[in-house]
């Protein structure tokens, strides 16, 4: 079941892939379990993208697919606990930036690791992310940007948050399409991603003293 439900997510049929996911929530299989089978078949998306054999549209509707299942099978959209959480993660994409694709999928497998999340969404202002790390006391911030735009929002949001004398409680990643190291250091960001995997992966060596 697993494989048709990856192979219907990479070919973008939704109401199928729902369907499938819908199945087998009913046959027993854990919501989490079904969102990470999903993410998995998003990552091949991302991987065809990278190579050229993927385009926009296509990212989009594989982020429509994630959307329409994660509501399929986790109504609610409940975030786990704070109690037993690995940490406390603000996450949102930077002012100036609506795109929100790559985004959700990281918010969904940090998720799905163990950690809460605060979603602050899209075109957010530096000030949101100093209240929401402030308010939640969150250790790591993910700013997410799909735009060569959202550079200098990155760097200020950084620099805002170091302003606010809350640059030393946390560890900061960037990720997005155009980000690389050297967009790293010019923000000076921690850490940045160039996919899902890569985000989970900083999280958990920050959490676990790692790096």
């Amino acid at each position: 079941m697993p494989q048709g439900l990856t192979e219907a997510i990479v070919n973008l049929r939704m109401d199928e892939a729902v369907t499938l996911a819908q199945r087998m929530l009913a046959g027993g299989t854990e919501p989490l379990a079904i969102i990470a089978e999903s993410s998995e078949a998003m990552q091949v998306i991302g991987r065809r993208f990278a190579a050229g054999e993927a385009f926009i549209p296509e990212l989009i509707m594989g982020g429509e697919i994630m959307k329409s299942i994660s509501q399929a099978v986790m109504p609610e959209g409940d975030e786990p606990d704070t109690e037993g959480a690995k940490g406390t993660v603000v996450i949102g994409t930077v002012q100036g930036d609506i795109h929100d694709i790559g985004k959700d999928i990281v918010v969904l497998m940090l998720r799905i690791g163990g950690y809460t999340v605060h979603d602050l969404g899209t075109d957010v202002p530096v000030e949101d992310f100093v209240v929401a790390i402030k308010q939640h006391d969150a250790g790591i911030v993910a700013l997410s940007g799909l735009l060569t735009l959202a550079f200098d929002a990155m760097k200020s949001t950084v620099d805002g948050i170091a302003a606010a004398g809350l640059r030393d409680r946390v560890k900061i990643m960037i990720g997005g399409a155009p980000v690389d190291e050297n967009v790293r250091a010019y923000t000076g960001a921690d850490g940045w991603g160039g996919d899902v995997g890569r985000a989970i992966k900083l999280a958990d060596e920050w959490t676990d003293g790692g790096a």
